[in-house]
């Protein structure tokens, strides 16, 4: 998870950090494929919840609290105001893009 903090996050990434995710909780007890759980059963059985997503909305979050503060070049790139015309084709998505897709809220509670 290095750098996650810049990453953007489209929904295809989405999906295969979930699947990582799952892949890891798999691994830990050592559960074959062939065994044919369910990831919630495997989940239940971990007694966890799905985080690897979470945790890196939650960094980006506070990340970009700091860079919104700043107002120099890194919030000219992650709000993407650049003066000049935009390239053809469709728009590039930001990392705002993402969080307000979600916008998920880190308020320290439990999301249901």
């Amino acid at each position: 998870m290095y750098g996650c903090k810049a990453w953007t996050i489209s929904k295809q990434i989405q999906n295969k950090l979930e699947a990582t995710d799952m892949w890891f909780l798999r691994r830990m007890p050592r559960i074959p494929w062939i065994a044919k759980k369910t990831n919630e059963r495997v989940l239940n059985e971990a007694n966890k919840r799905r985080s690897l997503v979470r945790t890196i909305r939650k960094r980006q979050a506070t990340f970009l609290g700091h860079v919104m503060r700043r107002g120099k070049l890194e919030y000219l790139v992650i709000t993407g105001k650049f003066e000049g015309k935009r390239s053809r084709g469709r728009k590039r998505e930001k990392i705002m893009d993402g969080l307000a897709r979600k916008s998920i809220r880190y308020t320290g509670r439990r999301q249901r």
